[in-house]
């Protein structure tokens, strides 16, 4: 007698563990850039800065816009000085990126009420 094939049956088959992803999940911050007075012509008591937000560290952030490319928005390229930690403390982080544009939104607004000409986006 001949030895016959083993029968595969697709509900015999062992399933795996669903894996887990190792990262953490994303959050997101708000990050203000103080800009060189060279940016505007307006004379203000305030520095003015640039407000955005991300994925990454502030720090990380800041390179790629001083490092200019894609990712840098021209004004931090061009102008940006600083990370302000002094006006960042206390904001976020935050769990979505929806979340956070909308607290971008808020400082900025923040900010433009006390006197920085802001740009934002």
């Amino acid at each position: 007698m001949a030895a016959s094939a083993p029968i595969h049956c697709s509900s015999m088959r062992k399933r795996r563990p669903a894996r887990r992803s190792k990262t953490p999940p994303r959050t997101y911050t708000v990050y203000i850039i103080q800009l060189s007075r060279d940016c505007t012509k307006e004379r203000t008591v305030h520095p003015p800065v640039y407000v955005g937000q991300t994925a990454h560290t502030p720090e990380h952030r800041f390179e790629q816009h001083k490092s200019g490319g894609m990712l840098a928005a021209g004004k931090p390229h061009r102008f940006g000085m600083r990370l302000r930690y002094d006006l960042m403390k206390g904001i976020g982080p935050f769990a979505t990126r929806e979340e956070a544009e909308r607290a971008e939104r808020a400082v900025a607004e923040a900010l433009k009420k006390r006197g920085h000409p802001v740009f934002w986006g």
